[in-house]
């Protein structure tokens, strides 16, 4: 049943990623030349999944169930999280979607590590601090300290009806810049696809993880 449902749903493909530049820099124009400080970049993408807004949500806004959405190869894992409650979210008519879960709010913080090179084994360390909260809307997250120079990934989340389906349209922003001038301009190259690499990934794995998550919410209504 999950692969037939995961069949019916759209395939992110490394094509279909919206990337734009801007240009933005950092030291911005000095003297007689332009001293180039970093480039933003953002990458936007969507998926529509036939699931209830507040079960897609508390998913979504549970920081123990990212590892799950990331590549295997990366062994991503959460060694530490501070978490700061968002406000009490909306309760549900229906009791099958009154979800418990935790969920990190507005200054919760979570330090994550990964392997992010394949063939180098060493782990980076990464925190993200949330900083918007907004239930069934969004929830957006920005780096305090890791390997960007900035990183701000907004995560919309918010009820969709398709052809007389209720579900979720699940989207995402990620707005980055590396350090390092030209030269890290060279390694959005790879970020980039790295990036698009783990979108596919996770389009092909949400559904499949929903519908896990829907029946055992049917079993403890």
């Amino acid at each position: 049943m999950l692969k037939n449902l995961a069949n019916h749903l759209p395939a992110l493909t490394l094509n279909d990623a919206n990337w734009f530049c801007e240009l933005r820099t950092a030291e911005g124009a000095r003297g007689a030349g332009i001293n180039i400080g970093f480039m933003a970049q953002c990458f936007r993408t969507s998926q529509w999944v036939p699931f209830p807004v507040e079960l897609v949500f508390a998913f979504f806004a549970n920081p123990s169930n990212l590892p799950h959405l990331m590549p295997r190869k990366l062994e991503t894992r959460i060694e530490d999280a501070r978490i700061v409650p968002p406000p009490p979210r909306p309760a549900a008519q229906d009791p099958s979607r009154r979800f418990l879960s935790v969920a990190a709010g507005v200054g919760s913080e979570i330090l994550i590590s990964f392997y992010p090179i394949r063939w180098v084994p060493r782990r980076v360390s990464w925190m993200a601090r949330i900083t918007e909260f907004e239930w069934y809307s969004h929830f957006c997250d920005e780096q305090v300290r890791g390997p960007f120079t900035q990183f701000r990934h907004r995560h919309g989340i918010e009820a969709e009806t398709r052809a007389g389906q209720e579900g979720t349209l699940v989207s995402d922003e990620v707005e980055f810049a590396l350090p390092f001038g030209l030269v890290g301009q060279i390694g959005t190259l790879m970020v980039r696809r790295q990036l698009a690499g783990s979108f596919v990934y996770r389009q092909k794995r949400l559904p499949e993880i929903l519908a896990a998550a829907s029946r055992q919410a049917s079993r403890r209504a």
